[in-house]
Formats: structure tokens, sequence, C-alpha cells
């Protein structure tokens, strides 16, 4: 989770502006939020007429007109934040380091002895790259003091871009030379990877770009700069992408379906008749997550801390503010598509706590359409307790088939645990209620969901009250899941009616408790209320009706 330059910054950027932007991504509140990554792409370089005006050792040198200081101290400052930071390569040697023949860095080897001048590599910027022939000796080498060089400076991520199958060397190359580093570094691959090769993409590397950019180039300036940055048909061709590159997902090995064009406000999405930009920036936001891919923003963040935004912006804080919507992306799953037809599509995957998450989309582009699914095609039969994810409130319990009636380009995303049949089983995450005053939702990488509602209590208006629906009324049996250190009380009332004090004790806030007491509920929706007028209650993490 970050932000990169080429959107928004494109061809331009200096020392000035990605510092702004990292002060930018920790001061609305982004870092908070899971935001880490601060990257500088293309056109940091220096050229002349030859291609990369290149160091001592054959590697590209800073444009200090746009980075005085150096790229190390770009990275200090990102890093000051609690931020990392991120650079930018691609494959080859630079033609003017085979003209000037430069050492390789701590061998006895040259430029020449290692380029191959029949073939040049793909360049965005300077161009004027000779692919490297790594049969030969000096050619490693070359690329780890690259790396090293990199590393001296604090990178964090490196992107290596212009790859293709013809530089399957060079991926393995350089996942060797950051190896030798000793530093951690992300490593990432772009773009439009072909699909043939993705055992190669998962085995060298963390992410790899499945397409060209989302970005339109459609503001008709030159090169495309501006806004709008995106639009939907750049966003939509995503879907079977997700959908093909699935299986290829999975921990520290990721699809890249490139940057969430969210941030700037409307202006970063280009109109399109009968379309709601709000929608395509939740559907976007939402494909990206039920497929567990980087979340990399390309928009200008300083509209989220500008006392004059752009239009539309507030909506975009609430969009990528969204804890719920970051834990789907964080689950560390990859969602299946299991419907496709005639616009409509349906994502799902499992979760580690037994529940589904499913994303239904209408992709048209006119037209509001029904889009269902069977539980059974998600992975379960019978009933579920159902929570929007966008809202965060409990849709009841759903039998059988599911559906949303979506306007074009929206989407309806959902949590649901399968309940146990006749008798109405549920289950309701915390973070999922109505959540009042003071009280507010925490991380909690045990709790179910990654999350809990923590600050309960010590007042009448820090409560929260989550909703229920079993299919018959009569007396059930009431699971809390809680986290204490210590001693404390939730007082619960049921409907509104008289409050039961149920008395709790814990070892650890990070640690999941249950304690089961005995409620009568009413056929149809049920509110179970957590308070504690005079005194902190635990945190909450979930309930479950039996």
């Amino acid at each position: 989770m970050g932000w990169s330059t080429w959107s928004f910054v494109r061809r331009s950027p200096t020392a000035a502006k990605v510092m702004a932007q990292a002060d930018a991504m920790k001061n609305s509140g982004l870092a908070a939020h899971g935001y880490t990554y601060v990257n500088l792409d293309d056109f940091f370089q220096k050229c002349d007429s030859n291609g990369f005006v290149v160091d001592g050792f054959g590697r590209w040198t800073v444009d200090t007109a746009k980075f005085p200081n150096g790229i190390k101290a770009v990275a200090d400052h990102v890093h000051s934040l609690g931020l990392k930071f991120g650079l930018y390569v691609t494959p080859g040697i630079p033609e003017n380091a085979v003209t000037k023949n430069t050492p390789i860095q701590g061998t006895s080897f040259h430029a020449k002895d290692i380029a191959d001048t029949s073939k040049t590599e793909r360049n965005f910027n300077c161009k004027h790259m000779f692919f490297i022939d790594y049969s030969k000796p000096g050619a490693q080498e070359y690329v780890n003091s690259f790396a090293n060089l990199y590393a001296s400076w604090g990178v964090d991520y490196l992107k290596i871009d212009g790859v293709g199958a013809a530089d399957i060397p060079d991926v393995q190359a350089w996942r060797k030379a950051l190896a030798q580093t000793g530093r951690p570094i992300n490593y990432a691959l772009s773009n439009n990877l072909p699909i043939a090769n993705a055992q190669t993409w998962v085995d060298n590397a963390n992410s790899w770009r499945t397409q060209g950019d989302v970005e339109c180039y459609c503001s008709g300036q030159p090169n495309g700069v501006g806004y709008p940055l995106t639009r939907w048909s750049s966003i939509a061709t995503r879907f079977n992408s997700v959908a093909s590159w699935q299986q290829f997902a999975g921990p520290g090995h990721w699809n890249d379906y490139d940057s969430l064009e969210i941030g700037s406000g409307d202006q970063e999405i280009q109109d399109i008749t009968g379309m709601n930009k709000n929608d395509i920036k939740r559907t976007q936001i939402t494909l990206w997550s039920m497929a567990a891919g980087p979340l990399i923003l390309g928009t200008d963040l300083t509209q989220l801390t500008s006392a004059t935004p752009a239009a539309g912006v507030s909506t975009d804080k609430t969009i990528l503010f969204n804890d719920r919507i970051i834990a789907v992306d964080q689950d560390g799953k990859a969602a299946k598509r299991i419907v496709n037809s005639g616009g409509g599509q349906v994502y799902s995957k499992k979760e580690s706590d037994g529940s589904f998450v499913v994303a239904l989309f209408n992709t048209n582009t006119s037209g509001s359409m029904t889009v269902s699914v069977n539980w059974s095609q998600v992975g379960f039969s019978g009933s579920g307790q159902v929570t929007d994810l966008w809202s965060g409130n409990s849709g009841g319990t759903v039998a059988n088939t599911y559906s949303a009636t979506l306007r074009p380009g929206e989407t309806r995303l959902i949590r649901v645990v399968p309940g146990s049949g006749g008798g109405g089983g549920s289950t309701v995450e915390a973070e999922a209620g109505s959540i009042a005053g003071a009280a507010k939702v925490a991380s909690c990488s045990a709790c179910s969901g990654g999350q809990k509602v923590g600050f309960i209590g010590n007042g009448a208006a820090n409560f929260v009250t989550l909703n229920v629906t079993p299919s018959a009324a009569g007396s059930r049996t009431l699971t809390i899941v809680y986290t204490l250190n210590g001693s404390r009380s939730f007082f619960v009332s049921v409907n509104g009616g008289t409050a039961v004090e149920v008395p709790l004790t814990g070892t650890s806030f990070a640690t999941p408790s249950t304690k089961t007491i005995t409620v009568n509920l009413t056929a149809g929706s049920n509110s179970v209320k957590f308070f504690n007028n005079t005194a902190f209650a635990p945190d909450l993490d979930k309930i479950s009706v039996n």
C-alpha cells in the first residue's frame, strides 16, 4: 500500500514534489490506515543525446536540477515520517557506460565485457539501453553494484519496468542482486507481463503488473499529462485479468493491477454519460481488494490535506479510509470469479474465520441490473448473516441466494457468515455494528477479520449495537468474543430491554476470550447493545448466536 509519482507527477518529479506527497500521506491519515510506500517512478535521471548519463561504474546518475541533494535526502525524509521509499529501474546497461567502457565495481571487468550491443532494451525515458549478456563474467556483479547503490540510498521498494519474456535473465539477476544487499527491498515487475511466464514471476518477484497502464493519457495535453488520470474502460479491462491471474497470487507474491486513481476528487476520472464517478472509484478499489492486489495510489495526495480541496475529495477520503475494505485487500487471499453473465460479475473468497467476502459488480456502462449469486456458488448452503462492508450495515440473515440491483459501474461488497440452518445461527463482527460516541474500530491481528471495537463505555454515549436476525424466535446462546486485560463488565440489552451485566476477565487486549450468555430473541431483526455507563467495558471482537 502506498503511492507512486507516475500517474499525477508523471515526467516532472522533483525532491520537493515527492516530499510534499510523503508529508500528505502522513498528515492526511493515509499512513495510519496502512499506506506506507512513497515510490519515485521514472524521469529522475540525467540524460544526454546518447541516453543515461552514468557514474564511474556505469550506473544511472540523478538529475540534480530536480534532486539537488540526491535521492538519499528524499529517502531520508520519507523514512523520518515512518514511511518507506521506492525507486525505479529498467533492464540492461546504458550505452554511455559501454561507450566509456566503465569498470564494473569490485571486478576487473568492464561494460563492454557484458553488453550485447546488437539488441536494445525497452526504456521510456533516456532510452539507449543495451541488453546484458548474463553468460559473461561480470554481468551479475554489474547488477549487484546497481542494487547496492540503491540500497545505500535507502530504497525499500524497486520497480523494474519494461520487462517481458526476453528479460527473464534480468529479472533473475535483480532478484539475486537485491538479496545480496542485505536490505529488505520489495521487488515489483512492470508491465503487461505474459501470463505464460507467470510461474517465473512468482518465483522471482513480490508483484508483477498483469496489464499495461491504467492511466488513460486522455487529458489532451502533451504525453497525456494532467486530468483526467483514468477512465472506466481502463479499469474495466482489469476484471478479466483478475479472473485469469487469480491462481498465481499468494503470500509474498501478488498480481498488480496498477495504480488506484482515488484521492484527487472527481477530476481524476473521465466523464462518462450515465455513470457515477463515486461508483467507479468504489468499484476500482473493491476489485483490487478482492484480488488482494497492491493498493498504490497515483493521485495528488496534497488534495487530501488542502484547505480548498477539489470537488469529490471528501468522498475520496471515506473510500480510502474504510478499514473494512482495506482488511479485504490485506487478508492475503485472491478471490475467484464465480459469476460472469451479461455484464454482471461476482467474485468470492473464503476468510480464515470461515466467513466469505463476496463482491457483486455491474460492469455495463448503461442501465441498472440485478446481480445474483447462490450461496452454493460461494461455497456453503442454507442461510448466512450478511454485512455490507461499504456501509457497515447489517443485511440480516439471507437464505440461499443474494441479489443486488446495481447502477452501471456500481458494486456491492458483503461479508457473509454461514448460519446453522433452521435455528438461525449467525455471527456478527463488532466493527460491522452501529458504533457510537468515543467507541471506535481498532486493529487486532488475532481477532476475527483483523479488527475489534474498543473504548466502549466510560459514559452513556460510548456503545456499539449489533443486529442479529434468527429465522425463528426463542431462547438462544449468545457467544461474546472480547479482549481484556483484567476485569471489566459489559451491560447487554436486547431490543431496548432491561440490561444484564456480564462480568468478564481476560489476560490480554491482543488475545480474544469468549463468554456465553442466554438471550431471548424475536423473529426478524434484533438489536443487541453493548455498553457500560460508568466504567470502560472490554473491547468487542464479535458475537455469535446459536
